[in-house]
């Protein structure tokens, strides 16, 4: 078995650990009523796209440290179907959210991985930082819809959320695939050991622990924190 490397264990770990009270924090605002700064503003809005596109792009990474990209993408989707069951009933829908991105990009790197695999190693880091871009330009300003409700579903999962659309944890597939890509491409260099010593090396206290356990974390922790809070308003009530 292939030593794990903490440095990433460690990253996941703390974009786990922020994710966690990010969420923690919006059902304080949504079910406590406590103030909506406390949620949304300019740092925390900030904090959320980098721990959540750190968590992403890791995701790409550990695509290269596995051969079985089509079978842990099926599982994925799997959880990521029983997830949004539960969150429906909860009446904290989630239609596409994180974990329903990564299960698309393990699938479709799964299908096509050997094609990206043809670009230049130093052409396409440019070519997916390009792509993340234009992706987040395209989902901002370009405004598509339609009228059949396969084709509205389509446009809100590549990322035009059609009106009535409404998801609790929303991550399209634009521009987020293209940062799982950025990632696979980092994780060649990773797994041919071409970094430094000390990325292989160093060590770090819990946060590894927590990021051995993200995918458990991610599934279990939305209904922990929906009873934590519903806890904290009886008693307050």
């Amino acid at each position: 078995m292939k030593k794990r490397i903490e440095i990433i264990d460690a990253l996941r770990g703390l974009a786990v650990v922020l994710m966690v009270v990010h969420h923690f924090l919006y059902n304080c605002v949504y079910f406590l009523g406590a103030p909506k700064w406390l949620f949304t503003n300019p740092v925390f809005d900030v904090l959320h796209y980098m721990f959540a596109g750190l968590f992403i792009f890791l995701s790409g990474v550990s695509s290269r440290f596995s051969r079985g990209n089509i079978k842990r993408g099926l599982i994925a989707a799997a959880l990521a179907a029983a997830i949004s069951a539960v969150m429906y009933y909860m009446e904290m829908p989630i239609w596409f959210g994180v974990l329903h991105l990564l299960a698309f990009s393990m699938l479709f790197f799964g299908a096509t991985g050997k094609l990206w695999d043809m670009i230049s190693r130093k052409a396409a880091p440019v070519l997916f930082i390009a792509l993340v871009v234009l992706g987040a330009l395209a989902a901002e300003y370009l405004q598509p819809s339609a009228e059949h409700p396969i084709m509205r579903a389509c446009l809100s999962i590549l990322g035009w959320p059609q009106p009535g659309f409404r998801s609790y944890d929303y991550f399209p597939i634009l521009p987020w695939i293209f940062v799982f890509l950025l990632g696979t491409w980092a994780g060649l260099y990773i797994t041919e050991r071409k970094l430094p010593s000390w990325f292989y090396e160093a060590k770090f206290p819990v946060f590894p622990a927590v990021g051995r356990k993200a995918l458990i974390i991610y599934i279990l922790h939305q209904p922990v924190l929906y009873a934590l809070v519903l806890g904290i308003k009886t008693v307050i009530a």
